[in-house]
């Protein structure tokens, strides 16, 4: 549950036009029409009876931004027409490995989609983002070299990362004061349904439609008094009431997972797609300068 988990920064590397080209054509129209005479554009603020206007807006959103967005869109012009002189095309399963990549970063599909609402995309937006992303992976892929001597020093010098934490999986319900806490409680002691009184109590919406389960989580992804009564029960057990930031809750541990330190075989693929991303990384600066430096480009913002 994204309210209970500690603040974090939240980053997803994406090769797609800036989110805030998706404001430009939301709010402005076409440069030429947006741009009208002094004082006739609508007002988007007034401040002390002084207005500012959608050009005012539009000029310092250009500036600020605009040069960055245009050198984006042109190195992704560059990277479809090399994919385009190779023959190389990109599929939809392409573009779900990337995806999948992306997802992975994340403890839960539920942070993912939090995230992706947080940087205003939607998951057509993100898979229009990371066409680019593909094309470059399939263009640079067959140049990076990856040996099973690689694959095991990167076991060896990361094994710690590998592991898998110990886990729980929890429910809980979230009520907002002390007194409904006792009260659910106490229907809880008398036998009540957890997951039915989790459907009609919990204040938590991402957690309630489920019965209050919250997945799996390990240790550092839940607020300390919530992660310490959760870690102390013994699975099928309630916790007596856990106050937090959010309110008071009542929690229930449904499973436990030991922490599992993983063989060099299992994760033999998952280390070779790593270094073979980290090798497309280190890769594509100087890549995209070479095609830049044998393109003709022609660039106008500075005339607008």
């Amino acid at each position: 549950m994204a309210e209970l988990r500690q603040n974090r920064k939240w980053i997803i590397i994406v090769s797609g036009i800036l989110v805030l080209f998706a404001i430009y054509v939301a709010l402005f129209p076409p440069v030429n029409q947006a741009r009208g005479a002094a004082g006739t554009a609508e007002a988007v603020a007034k401040v002390n009876g002084v207005e500012i206007d959608r050009n005012q807006l539009f000029d310092a959103m250009f500036k600020s931004g605009g040069n960055q967005m245009l050198q984006q869109m042109i190195d992704e012009e560059l990277i479809r027409q090399e994919t385009e002189k190779v023959g190389i095309s990109v599929t939809d399963e392409d573009i779900e490995k990337e995806i999948d990549s992306i997802r992975a970063t994340f403890s839960s599909d539920e942070e993912f989609e939090q995230a992706l609402q947080s940087y205003g995309m939607t998951m057509e937006s993100l898979k229009k983002d990371v066409e680019t992303q593909a094309k470059l992976r399939k263009l640079l892929e067959p140049n990076v070299t990856v040996t099973d001597e690689d694959i095991k020093k990167y076991y060896d010098e990361n094994l710690e990362s590998l592991k898998t934490p110990e886990q729980v999986r929890a429910s809980h319900i979230l009520v907002k004061t002390k007194e409904e806490a006792d009260a659910v409680l106490t229907e809880l002691n008398k036998g009540a349904d957890f997951a039915e009184l989790a459907k009609e109590k919990s204040t938590d919406t991402g957690s309630a439609e489920a019965g209050g389960d919250l997945d799996y989580f390990g240790k550092g992804v839940m607020e300390e008094a919530f992660e310490k009564a959760a870690f102390a029960l013994e699975v099928g057990k309630l916790s007596e009431i856990v106050e937090t930031s959010h309110g008071f809750h009542i929690i229930k541990v449904t499973d436990r997972k030991d922490e599992y330190t993983p063989t060099l075989e299992e994760k033999k693929e998952d280390i070779r797609e790593q270094l073979i991303s980290e090798g497309i990384s280190n890769m594509s600066t100087s890549w995209l300068e070479e095609v830049r430096s044998k393109a003709k480009i022609e660039n106008y913002l500075e005339t607008l």
